[in-house]
């Protein structure tokens, strides 16, 4: 549009300087008209008659029709006129927009064949570039497949030596699987040989030893029973004789002078004391079963085995008691 604009300025600016003068030109002549007056009706020199006034104001009144009547006429000859001047021109105004619109036509119309000469060209050298590509892919193709061919080949001679190569490497794996099956073989004889020859030496040596232990044990038993029945013979010996009662005479001596008699003992006391004692004499254990006094008799004679430990040795190690019972009779 603004280029169409600009273009057709000076056609559309004439048509419109026109039709403003047309336009003035008609209001101009229509307020000359509205000015104007009509001359003066010279009455005609009649003769002196009489006439009706009656018939003097109607002839008056058709002059001045005829006078508005010639006004009129002059009005729309005026008007007829600027319309025939407004219609030349808008004749001519359209006569210049359609040559305009014409030329403007043309224009678009060679632009266009124009575009479309270029887009034919554009689509010529497109279809030359894309035969030029179709042809270079083709000898690409053509260069790949001579290349798959020749890569084939290779493929396939080296895939002949792989089979070979892996045939051979069988052949010589399985000859050495077989040596080394012959060879475990063998050895796993051998060594069977030799476990066989060690669990035989193994099982007599193992009866030789467990002969040497049960006789070894025979003789241990034997040398025990012996040295139990010294024992008990010299437990019997020695029990039987008088180092016994000296050790109990050693034993009740210590624990007496040991006692504080408390102040309800009374004259007579009687008791029986369980001693629990560990070698060397040391008393761990201290405890009145059977007692003729009360409580605190009973209480002070635990607390003499107490004080009184370590007990005296006995005269002979077989005398050794761990567990105790001695009769408390401190009055005796």
């Amino acid at each position: 549009m603004q280029a169409f604009l600009r273009e057709y300025s000076r056609p559309l600016a004439l048509s419109v300087l026109l039709h403003g003068v047309l336009l003035g030109s008609m209001l101009l002549v229509t307020f000359i008209s509205s000015q104007q007056h009509l001359p003066p009706v010279q009455p005609l020199p009649i003769d002196a008659v009489v006439v009706d006034s009656k018939v003097l104001h109607a002839a008056q009144r058709a002059q001045t029709e005829r006078a508005e009547q010639e006004a009129a006429r002059a009005r729309a000859d005026a008007e007829a006129k600027s319309a025939a001047a407004q219609a030349d021109a808008d004749a001519r105004a359209a006569e210049e927009a359609k040559t305009a619109a014409a030329k403007q036509a043309e224009a678009e119309a060679n632009a266009a064949n124009q575009a479309k000469a270029a887009e034919a060209e554009d689509a010529a050298k497109a279809a030359a570039a894309e035969q030029q590509k179709a042809a270079q892919a083709q000898r690409r193709s053509e260069a790949d497949k001579a290349a798959a061919a020749t890569q084939a080949a290779l493929d396939a001679r080296r895939a002949a030596e792989a089979r070979k190569a892996l045939e051979a490497s069988q052949a010589a794996a399985s000859r050495a699987a077989e040596a080394k099956q012959a060879a475990e073989a063998k050895q796993a004889a051998e060594a069977k040989q030799a476990a066989e020859a060690k669990q035989a030496a193994d099982a007599k040596q193992a009866a030789d030893a467990k002969r040497a232990a049960e006789e070894h044990a025979k003789q241990d038993r034997e040398a025990e029973l012996r040295r139990q029945l010294a024992d008990e013979e010299h437990t019997s010996a020695v029990e039987s004789g008088p180092l016994r009662d000296r050790y109990i005479s050693l034993l009740r001596n210590k624990i007496q002078n040991a006692w504080i008699k408390p102040p309800s003992a009374t004259a007579g006391v009687d008791c029986l004391v369980q001693v629990t004692q560990v070698p060397g004499g040391e008393v761990t254990g201290a405890r009145v079963t059977q007692c003729n006094g009360d409580a605190a008799v009973r209480q002070s004679i635990e607390n003499a085995v107490y004080r009184a430990s370590p007990l005296p040795d006995p005269p002979d190690p077989a005398l050794f008691e761990r567990n105790l019972s001695l009769r408390f009779r401190p009055n005796e």
